[in-house]
């Protein structure tokens, strides 16, 4: 699991001393952005990984939420529920209230790990679905290519019997044109050299295939002597 990304968003100083110090004391710490509501209503930092809103001045929670991103998971840690928070739980579904008691630096670095620990399930989730959506496309192509690989190679074949055809009467051309059929020629054989290499390749999965096949069904069999 790589590194999370958390901003502290606090105006009381010791809540950040004492989450910081207590997260570093941990195996794997986050990076740890901390920010005043002053600092964050006047710069524009990225999103990160989860937002810690631990106490703020008078006025200031509802604020600091305009323009947070709902798709980020955010903890907010105060020492009892603000008039604000119903509003703001109904327009950020990931908003997790955190009262502050005795211990809520332990149950604080739980849920926050938790999160990230989700967080980064859900980034490894989205790289997987493009990358099997990203093989289903090549897979596709490829599929039609090995469909159409026997017309395409009939078609080289026509051009490069044009082709071969011209070039044995090139007293009959003039050097610009023997010369862009030599370049055809050429193209179209190369091109052939690619539409046999595509079917070697066919062969060669279809024979990896088979024999991956052939040895799982040869496990049960052994399996069953065993026995």
């Amino acid at each position: 699991m790589r590194h999370g990304n958390v901003i502290v968003l606090t105006d009381e100083g010791e809540f950040a001393s004492l989450l910081s110090s207590s997260w570093q004391a941990e195996r794997r710490s986050p990076t740890i952005t901390t920010l005043t509501s002053d600092l964050w209503e006047t710069t524009s930092p990225p999103v990160p990984d989860l937002l810690i809103v631990g106490p703020l001045h008078e006025g200031k929670l509802r604020q600091v939420f305009r323009n947070f991103d709902p798709a980020c998971p955010a903890i907010l840690c105060d020492r009892q529920e603000r008039p604000e928070l119903p509003e703001l739980r109904a327009r950020y579904s990931k908003l997790v209230f955190l009262p502050l008691r005795e211990d809520w630096a332990c149950t604080l670095l739980l849920v926050a790990g938790e999160t990230l620990r989700r967080v980064e399930a859900q980034r490894l989730a989205r790289q997987s679905q493009r990358a099997a959506l990203q093989s289903e496309h090549e897979a596709a192509l490829g599929r039609y290519i090995l469909e159409m690989r026997h017309s395409l190679s009939n078609a080289l074949t026509s051009v490069l019997g044009n082709a071969e055809l011209l070039l044995l009467e090139p007293g009959q051309l003039s050097s610009q044109s023997l010369q862009q059929i030599k370049t055809i020629h050429s193209m179209a054989l190369r091109m052939t050299e690619i539409v046999q290499r595509f079917s070697t390749l066919a062969s060669e999965n279809s024979k990896t295939e088979n024999a991956s096949q052939a040895e799982t069904e040869e496990h049960p069999l052994a399996l069953t002597r065993r026995r």
